[in-house]
């Protein structure tokens, strides 16, 4: 479920996807993945909103174990759920891997990203972590800094850049090994939304 809408917005936005039979549910799905293959999307973007949505639904009836249409071209298997692979980068990639779209497992676990990213995704994920403990602070360290207020405000704008820096250097080298990704563009713990997070493109 999308964190960002309350539920009864989401069950109503889902419904029509609900409405579709398996085949034309399948058929949209894949006519989507191969409109989406071969480039970065933002989580936020109205097509990939969209695209979970189906996801779900065809996740739950097991829409692509059916086997009703052959997956896009360079889309692979995903082992998690047997669906077409489209990962999700998030902050916490090195402690739950890529995450599958489709069934929101791990997709691949933090350790398998292959050799000449890992160093890079990992190098992000611990400065991004370092920025985003500053929205939880205790009492005391929030108290050990001259202005909080201050201090999350910097965090969030560290956030931003390093979103920007996920989509703009990070993403695009997944594309090397998927057909298509997507990356979290948005912080709701400092407040970061993606309307705040410039990737220039």
């Amino acid at each position: 479920m999308d964190e960002s809408l309350p539920d009864p917005l989401w069950r109503e936005y889902t419904r029509v996807f609900e409405e579709f039979d398996d085949l034309t549910l399948a058929r949209w799905m894949a006519q989507t993945l191969a409109q989406i293959k071969g480039r970065t999307w933002r989580y936020s973007h109205p097509l990939v909103g969209a695209y979970r949505l189906a996801a779900g639904v065809g996740h739950g009836r097991q829409i692509w174990l059916q086997r009703l249409v052959t997956f896009p071209g360079d889309f692979l298997q995903s082992p998690c759920c047997r669906a077409p692979m489209l990962p999700l980068l998030t902050r916490d990639v090195m402690k739950s891997g890529l995450i599958c779209l489709h069934c929101s497992e791990t997709l691949a676990p933090g350790e398998e990203i292959p050799g000449d990213l890992q160093e890079a995704v990992r190098q992000w994920a611990d400065e991004y972590e370092e920025v985003h403990a500053v929205a939880h602070w205790d009492e005391d360290q929030q108290k050990a800094v001259a202005d909080y207020d201050r201090a999350y405000d910097q965090a969030g704008q560290q956030a931003e850049k390093l979103l920007s820096f996920a989509g703009r250097q990070l993403a695009p080298r997944f594309l090397e090994h998927y057909a298509a990704i997507v990356w979290h563009d948005h912080d709701e713990c400092l407040e970061v939304n993606p309307e705040d997070v410039v990737t220039g493109t």
